[in-house]
């Protein structure tokens, strides 16, 4: 199963998302590569993520997304 670092850099491999602290913010995702990383996410680890967690801040970073996925179990 990939982790989040390797999911992350499927959706947009030019982009270091380890030292980056704001990927919204920074201009690193866009909204249509965090509709990727959601369903991606959700194929990947059987989740179904909620669409009030689908906000700007549960993806600044890899720390805030590894919340979210704490959130459903992951």
């Amino acid at each position: 199963m990939p982790n989040l670092p390797d999911i992350l850099h499927s959706i947009r491999p030019e982009v270091d998302f380890a030292s980056a602290k704001h990927f919204m913010d920074d201009g690193l995702l866009d909204s249509f590569d965090m509709v990727t990383l959601v369903a991606t996410l959700d194929k990947t680890y059987g989740i179904s993520i909620d669409g009030t967690d689908i906000v700007p801040e549960n993806f600044q970073n890899v720390e805030t997304i590894e919340s979210l996925l704490r959130k459903y179990g992951v």
